[in-house]
């Protein structure tokens, strides 16, 4: 199986799990973080890059940098989610960049909502459970490219 894919199935089995399991929040130290650089780009065929930097220590899981992007100008205003980049949580600061194609004109360049979320798939009660590190929302500028 492809990264990707496996990745993607990681997220999709996360989001499944938000919905079914109780989430749990880490008790987030001072300096773990995440963030969404103010400009992401959008591609003709509807590709999306949303990118940023994270920092976080601690996890006994898998981590993951999930994202969302919104756009109210858009007439259907859809929350629309990606990513799946593996985190490392070493304490360090490390960059991150989560790109995925969206149906053509679900966004187009111009400004939008962005979030991004670092998020530890935890197995110590014997199912993985989200537990979530940081998140920051972010008003951001698509451009083309």
């Amino acid at each position: 199986m492809p990264l990707r894919t496996g990745l993607g199935a990681a997220a999709t089995a996360a989001l499944a799990l938000l919905a079914t399991a109780p989430a749990q929040t880490a008790t987030a130290e001072p300096f773990e973080m995440v963030t969404v650089d103010r400009t992401g780009r959008v591609a003709a065929d509807g590709t999306v890059t949303l990118s940023g930097i994270y920092r976080c220590s601690g996890a006994t899981g898998p981590v993951y940098i999930s994202s969302s992007v919104q756009q109210a100008s858009n007439s259907s205003s859809d929350r629309h989610s990606f990513g799946g980049t593996r985190a490392e949580c070493d304490g360090e600061t490390h960059r991150w960049e989560n790109t995925q194609q969206l149906s053509p004109g679900a966004v187009e360049p111009g400004e939008a909502r962005a979030e991004a979320m670092i998020m530890e798939l935890n197995s110590e009660s014997g199912l993985p459970v989200p537990v979530f590190h940081a998140s920051q929302q972010e008003d951001v500028t698509l451009v083309a490219g």
